[in-house]
């Protein structure tokens, strides 16, 4: 099976230059058009394109302003942005870098020029997205880490604070972890670490769902858009699969095997109340399933601020 071609998208008010584009580019990349700043910037959030070609000089929305609701926009603000412009002077080329693109390609187009600089701009941001990649992961399970937690948590908040949707967090620690550790030594506490964290992974369902390692032995699972009930549902598949790993534990609970507790929470965000507020009531759900006989959950629904 073949890479998919790099997706370009062009916006330029002109059709001449776009068709120049086109032939340019030839057939090594997959390119999307669009003929104004506004229509562009509904293509660039619909597809998030690697990188975007875009025309300085445009009726209503020009370049510099295209480029500045981009940049603004958390879903589109790493994608980077070349000028395509007959504006070359110096303090043209200052004010476009001061807005944040990152190459000029002047008028009339060089092709061979403009897929060099396409090439090396797409180059620079896989490296950019590896990079980021890897500052989101766990270095042991694979799963996400607490940074990469952090910022989707606060961005799924602000969604499901527009929407009005619940937001259920479930907070989850594996019972006995000490113990394991002491028994069967560190590498297998680490194993341990590393199939808890798939067996989280593989229990949810939908591609905004999140786990995350916390610290130590604790996770954390993120679930937008879901209520109490469905939350409680998944809260117990997320429990159960971690107990049907099997792995043993010999004298630290009544099944002999790792098992892990769950605090669960779930609000519908105000402006009145914090991602903090949230934590707190999965923290102190968590230590009630663990003071109340572990390899279980409990759960509140958080809705009073």
């Amino acid at each position: 099976m073949t890479d998919p071609l790099p997706l370009i998208l062009a916006i330029d008010d002109t059709p001449a230059n776009l068709l120049t584009l086109r032939k340019a580019l030839g057939d090594a990349f997959d390119l999307q058009i669009a003929t104004s700043g506004a229509t562009g910037l509904a293509l660039a959030i619909e597809f998030l394109p690697d990188l975007i070609l875009l025309d300085v000089m445009m009726p209503d929305m020009d370049g510099y302003e295209t480029c500045r609701c981009l940049l603004e926009n958390p879903a589109t603000r790493d994608i980077p942005i070349i000028f395509i412009t007959a504006q070359n002077s110096p303090d043209d080329e200052t004010r476009g870098l001061q807005a944040g693109v990152v190459d000029f390609i002047s008028k009339p187009i060089n092709p061979t020029v403009l897929q060099a600089r396409v090439r090396t701009h797409l180059a620079m941001k896989r490296l950019t997205d590896q990079l980021r990649a890897m500052a989101f992961v766990d270095g042991l399970t694979g799963i996400s880490n607490r940074r990469c937690l952090e910022e989707t948590l606060a961005r799924e908040w602000r969604a499901c604070l527009r929407a009005r949707s619940p937001l259920a967090i479930a907070m989850i620690d594996i019972d006995h972890f000490k113990r394991l550790n002491d028994s069967y030594g560190h590498q297998s506490g680490d194993a341990c670490l590393v199939a808890v964290a798939s067996a989280l992974k593989a229990c949810l369902g939908r591609a905004h769902d999140l786990v995350a390692r916390y610290g130590g032995e604790e996770f954390i699972c993120l679930f937008p858009s879901t209520d109490l009930a469905g939350a409680q549902r998944k809260a117990e598949e997320l429990r159960q699969s971690v107990q049907d790993l099997g792995i043993p534990n010999e004298g630290a609970s009544a099944v002999s095997v790792v098992t892990v507790s769950v605090g669960l929470a779930v609000t519908i965000p105000t402006t009145e109340m914090t991602t903090k507020q949230l934590m707190h009531s999965a923290d102190t759900q968590l230590y009630e399933a663990k003071r109340t006989g572990r390899n279980r959950i409990c759960c509140i629904e958080f809705l009073d601020g």
